[in-house]
């Protein structure tokens, strides 16, 4: 590989300034220390706060959606006072701006929930919460699929990063929350909360996986970059958002997905849309053999819905 980044010359990682964030980048540095033989110096890691981390009392959708968590990422990239940035794919638009190129993503960690409750309620799963318990989130998905579960619990408000939805759990603004469990043991929180099946909480689009971003015409950072890609991660993730982009979905649609490689080298995708409080409801899969496929599951999805559920979705 030529024109290898130097401590004269380093690459500029982006990223946003919470601790979770911060943790992302250094495990990106590290692959790309690891993949290239770099030196540390090699590489400077650039935090900046996001728009989305400097308001939590109001929705996403309130304010402008996933774009303010790249905001300022896309600025600085676009602007070239970073080289490349740290994303958790989670929060990133499912349409990007052509100038900028998804060029790897790292070994995906495990997407499911955890169910973290404050002191003094002994409660694993959802359906063992206490009855009227308020369950803080800001995800729409999370949102309906516990209304789905337990039409009596009351979903409140929770945003902030993972140390304030914690302190504010602990507060006493709500009983419990759903965290990522990969942000979670990203941040050494091995011991916190309780993983919740797939089967019952199927995980957001693209949740656990870490995406690294450049300029589209910048041919020398892709190729570094795509030393660092792991493509069996990048494969399911794509499917996921494709999927997204087929529903015309954004932060306001409770919308699940999930690919996973099967035992016999298949990639299975599973899909769930909801309506807000979680009563409407449909699911399907499909085997992801080509890009038709995903996005025929998404239109079928959407065809076979009630109003209650595609007025939340715009193909």
């Amino acid at each position: 590989m030529t024109n290898l980044p130097t401590p004269a010359n380093p690459l500029r990682i982006g990223t946003r300034a919470s601790p979770l964030a911060m943790a992302q980048a250094h495990m990106a540095a590290a692959a790309l220390i690891a993949a290239h033989g770099l030196e540390m110096a090699a590489l400077e890691i650039v935090p900046m706060t996001a728009t989305g981390d400097r308001i939590q009392d109001r929705a996403l959708a309130e304010v402008g959606g996933k774009a303010l968590w790249t905001r300022e990422l896309d600025a600085a990239l676009d602007a070239g006072t970073i080289d490349v940035a740290v994303h958790s794919l989670k929060d990133v638009e499912t349409l990007r701006d052509a100038r900028f190129f998804l060029a790897a993503m790292l070994e995906r960690a495990d997407p499911r929930d955890r169910l973290v409750v404050r002191e003094g309620i002994a409660a694993q799963t959802i359906a063992e919460l206490p009855h009227g318990a308020r369950l803080g989130t800001s995800s729409p998905r999370r949102a309906a699929q516990v209304r789905r579960l337990r039409p009596d619990l009351e979903p409140v408000l929770l945003r902030g990063n993972v140390a304030t939805r914690l302190a504010k759990l602990a507060a006493g603004e709500a009983d419990a929350t759903l965290l990522a469990a990969a942000g979670l043991e990203r941040l050494g929180m091995h011991d916190i909360g309780t993983v919740q099946t797939a089967d019952l909480l199927l995980p957001a689009a693209s949740q656990g996986a870490i995406g690294i971003e450049c300029r589209a015409d910048d041919a020398a950072t892709i190729a570094l970059l795509r030393a660092v890609d792991h493509a069996p991660t990048h494969q399911a993730v794509a499917a996921e958002r494709e999927l997204l982009a087929a529903l015309g979905g954004d932060c306001r649609s409770p919308v699940a997905a999930h690919a996973q490689w099967q035992a016999d080298g298949a990639l299975r995708l599973d899909a769930e849309i909801f309506s807000e409080d979680g009563a409407d409801h449909m699911t399907g899969h499909v085997i992801v053999t080509d890009a038709g496929v995903v996005s025929g599951l998404g239109h079928r999805l959407l065809a076979d819905a009630p109003p209650s559920i595609r007025r939340l979705f715009t193909p």
